[in-house]
């Protein structure tokens, strides 16, 4: 067997598994809230060793990744109505801790450790908090349930970009797209991942009608709507791949990291969503208000 062979092979098993636990997670709210929790600690615990590595740059890893978990958390319990706003508390303490704390270290560029501090929170726990404002809806009556459609959509939107600008950019790809930060990506593969994608959520927007139509699920209404929807998740995806990109040629390195073999780390596989999630909120939220 080569090593390309074993390559594929690891990748495509990695890559199996990976859409299994994700489609597994939201299946249930508490398995959501922990499978994201722990997303967003391994993310910005990849991403304080990264910018740790660099010079003048000491970002408190333990407690800037606590601080992001504990805010996923207290977004998830404010979404679904278990705690009250004083649950964000503690997280700015920690966050004004985190600040004063660069008295004390006698660091030789406390900005950049505060700016990069702050970058962790902004970027990764920010961004996946917000899956909560997706998954958890109220309904007419004042009930919060559970809507896994909304955020599930978003990720397999994403997934289908993905796929289809790589099998597109691979067989006629040839105008890069962006060829200082990326050079593999080309508009052509931005175009089949953008059919592709858009094709899923119009058959999304016409099946969603009748599996959500109990009323219980705020869903977005027709396929005009989630075509939109799935346009938006093209546009907010590739230009989070591109961010990310961006940051590890800054830093000058490959991959984020090595956690998923044949994917590279957290952030190689979540850039996308950190753009996308939000976007998505917005999108969704100023629909409900037309």
């Amino acid at each position: 067997m080569t090593k390309k062979m074993k390559n594929f092979i690891v990748r495509t098993v990695t890559g199996v598994l990976f859409v299994v636990v994700m489609v597994a997670g939201f299946m249930a709210p508490l398995a959501m809230v922990f499978l994201f929790a722990l997303i967003t600690g391994m993310t910005i615990w990849e991403y304080a060793a990264l910018v740790n590595a660099s010079r003048n740059v000491q970002v408190n890893q333990f407690i800037s990744t606590a601080a992001g978990v504990y805010f996923f958390l207290a977004v998830a319990g404010f979404c679904i109505g278990m705690t009250p706003v004083t649950v964000f508390i503690p997280y700015l303490i920690t966050v004004i801790y985190l600040i004063v704390a660069e008295l004390f270290t006698k660091a030789p560029n406390p900005i950049h450790n505060w700016a990069y501090m702050a970058l962790s929170q902004l970027y990764i726990a920010l961004p996946f908090s917000m899956i909560n404002a997706l998954a958890f809806t109220s309904t007419a009556q004042g009930e919060t349930v559970f809507n896994n459609l909304l955020p599930l959509s978003v990720f397999v939107f994403l997934w289908a970009n993905d796929t289809g600008a790589y099998c597109t950019g691979s067989l006629i790809g040839k105008h890069k797209l962006m060829e200082r930060v990326s050079p593999g990506k080309t508009w052509e593969g931005s175009a089949g991942g953008a059919v592709l994608t858009l094709a899923l959520a119009a058959a999304v927007g016409y099946f969603s009608a009748r599996w959500g139509g109990d009323g219980n699920q705020p869903l977005l209404a027709g396929v005009p709507q989630w075509m939109g929807l799935g346009l938006l998740v093209v546009v907010m995806g590739t230009l989070g791949d591109l961010v990310e990109s961006l940051m590890k040629r800054t830093l000058g390195v490959k991959d984020s990291g090595n956690v998923l073999p044949g994917h590279g780390g957290m952030l190689d596989r979540f850039d996308s969503a950190l753009m996308a999630i939000p976007s998505a909120v917005i999108y969704v939220y100023t629909l409900s208000l037309m």
